[in-house]
């Protein structure tokens, strides 16, 4: 059975690869698996028939014989636990790349989206100012640590895996996309999956559905 993915109708990043389905997109890209597209309105994402599906009433959703998940770390795993392109195949370093999928949305992402609420939800709280040092210095620890790791290397762990596409999809971000400059091996890394082929098709796809929405 070809996947099915829930996707924004009309995504809120206007085609630039933000939303949580993007790594999804991707991932299957890098396998060569085909897909469908749910396109879903804010509505429609409340609905009960699409809560059945995620019960938070979010997107991504993946749907093929007979399964049906949510969390896109959660899909993608599944992905490359079906196919050998994404996951090595010694158990040890399968793990490890396991374990960086578990970083970047465990230990990475948080601190960038506390950073992201700080200025767009509360950027006109009297806290801010005093807070948003603390959230930066914060952040950079995390990218200071992982710039650290990644010296010297192409990826994570040995080959490209499904590590990567879960970090990179986080450090595409708006607040870590705004500090990787000043993080050489950080901003090669991000250049170096986005030049996939993969990466390359499943943005393009993702992007003409949001221009055709938005109009």
């Amino acid at each position: 059975m070809t996947p099915i993915i829930s996707v924004f109708a009309a995504s809120p990043d206007r085609g630039r690869g933000l939303a949580r389905d993007m790594a999804v997109r991707w991932a299957l890209a890098e396998v060569g698996q085909g897909h469908e597209l749910r396109p879903l309105s804010f509505a429609e994402l409340k609905t009960v028939e699409h809560k059945a599906r995620q019960p938070f009433g979010q997107i991504p959703t993946f749907e093929a014989d007979g399964l049906t998940l949510f969390e896109s770390g959660a899909i993608v795993l599944h992905i490359a636990e079906n196919h050998s392109s994404l996951l090595p195949a010694d158990p040890a370093a399968r793990a490890r790349a396991i374990a960086w999928m578990f970083a970047a949305v465990s230990t990475i992402e948080p601190v960038i989206v506390e950073r992201e609420v700080a200025v767009l939800l509360e950027g006109d709280k009297p806290w801010t100012a005093e807070r948003l040092p603390m959230l930066e210095a914060r952040l950079r620890q995390r990218l200071d640590d992982l710039a650290a790791w990644l010296e010297g290397k192409d990826w994570l762990e040995g080959d490209f895996s499904a590590g990567d596409i879960m970090m990179v999809c986080v450090l595409r971000r708006p607040a870590a996309a705004l500090l990787t400059g000043d993080y050489p091996a950080l901003a090669a890394y991000v250049a170096r999956a986005e030049a996939r082929p993969a990466f390359q098709t499943a943005f393009a796809e993702q992007k003409a559905r949001s221009d055709a929405a938005h109009g």
